[in-house]
């Protein structure tokens, strides 16, 4: 396919998500299934211009004062390729898959828009009531942290250290680019890809399917490392899902002591299984009934709550879900992480530590929390965060932000964005 065939079937599937209202994901499969004329070179092209529309949906929308699919596929496209209107015009020359092209309407508005300062919401590009939220969270850096919200990502990967070390794991995936993360001491990373690239298929290497390592982003692994499960420790992983943390800390503890992971949403354990066989995780104890975790109680050194969140922090990767937030939504999250702290606290032995961790980056999921739980028990403190990161990450002092716990964000430290707190259970 030529661009503008490419750019036409982006048109089409950013309407489906419009009109549908559904995740970009499911869109782009479908489309996919439909037109298997499409090679994977082209499917991922037009994922491209999807996912860049909707990273830069306020902005592209501005440039036309329009937010038709139209108008954000190209501007969109415009914006991340860097393309003149008129180029882009003429490189439609006898496709006869192409859209329409830019009308002269168009082309002198785009003239006047692309020579201008974009305003700060397009800037920002996130819903207009996030707006308070992100100034909140991050003051006069807001929309410098909202705009690096709105970037590719790259992929992130996690050595499996039970069965090979970070380096030898490199040189397995030299030829996908991959190189040692920044921060998370057994992080791997491949760039954010440029233009109509695609990232390697890394699950179908021979290393994944020996174990070797999962994708897992970086910011997810700082996090677990600050969670600080140890070799011969109990843990309890409250909201396991897919298992991606409690993978991580079963690697964290070499394989000795006991990780119990639960959820209460049995079909987003489903997955886990095999993830364990897979990576020889021999420590961990799946519990899908909660009655079950009745001989943990006031027993566990560590527990970890991934909280369900707006997952605002993931917006590189999800942009359509932040279209689709709501205050009615947020505000359910909240009371849902009021609920599981306090009772995902009731397991942990006096002196152990509570974990709190969202892939959120908005304050009333995160700081706002960490202070509420405090004062509802007072049987608990706030770790000494600083001195937490300083003893894990000693060469990153001053990489993130302490607000009643870690704040990390893409333009901080380059991953997704994440909050994490830590409390501790006073001796009795």
């Amino acid at each position: 396919m030529r661009l503008g065939g490419r750019l036409s079937a982006a048109i089409e599937i950013l309407h489906d998500i419009e009109t549908r209202h559904r995740p970009a994901a499911d869109a782009l499969r479908d489309w996919g299934l439909s037109h298997r004329f499409a090679g994977a070179g082209d499917r991922a092209a037009i994922g491209n211009i999807v996912y860049d529309a909707l990273r830069r949906r306020r902005a592209a929308a501005w440039l036309f004062d329009s937010d038709t699919p139209r108008a954000l596929a190209f501007g969109g496209l415009l914006m991340e390729s860097g393309t003149a209107p008129e180029t882009l015009n003429a490189s439609f020359a006898n496709d006869r898959f192409a859209p329409p092209p830019l009308s002269e309407t168009e082309l002198n508005l785009l003239r006047a828009r692309l020579g201008e300062d974009l305003p700060e919401g397009a800037r920002a590009n996130v819903p207009e009531w996030c707006e308070p939220l992100m100034r909140a969270a991050f003051g006069a850096d807001w929309i410098a942290e909202a705009a690096a919200l709105s970037g590719r990502p790259p992929l992130d990967m996690r050595a499996n250290t039970l069965k090979a070390s970070r380096e030898k794991v490199l040189a397995a995936l030299a030829r996908c680019g991959a190189a040692a993360s920044r921060i998370a001491s057994a992080g791997m990373r491949i760039a954010p890809v440029a233009g109509d690239g695609r990232h390697p298929n890394v699950q179908a290497e021979p290393a994944f399917r020996k174990g070797w390592f999962e994708v897992q982003d970086e910011g997810s692994q700082i996090v677990t490392e600050l969670a600080g499960a140890a070799p011969g420790e109990q843990v309890l992983d409250f909201c396991a899902g897919a298992g991606g943390k409690t993978l991580a800390m079963s690697a964290m503890m070499d394989n000795r002591g006991q990780i119990h992971a639960y959820d209460a949403d049995r079909q987003r354990l489903a997955p886990i299984f095999e993830r364990l066989k897979r990576a020889g995780c021999r420590n961990v104890q799946v519990v899908a009934d909660e009655e079950r975790l009745a001989p943990l109680l006031g027993r566990m050194d560590l527990v970890l709550v991934d909280a369900p969140c707006t997952g605002s922090g993931t917006w590189r990767r999800r942009p359509d879900a932040k279209w689709r937030l709501t205050r009615q939504q947020m505000e359910a999250r909240l009371a849902e992480q009021s609920a599981i702290l306090d009772a995902a606290s009731r397991y942990v032995r006096p002196g152990g530590r509570l974990a709190y961790v969202t892939c959120s980056i908005f304050p009333e999921e995160n700081a706002a929390q960490a202070e509420a739980f405090l004062a509802r028990n007072p049987a608990f403190r706030l770790a000494d965060h600083d001195a937490q990161w300083r003893k894990r990450f000693p060469a990153h002092a001053g990489a993130v932000r302490i607000d009643g716990g870690i704040v990390l964000s893409p333009a901080m430290t380059g991953t997704d964005g994440f909050y994490f707190a830590c409390f501790e259970r006073g001796a009795e």
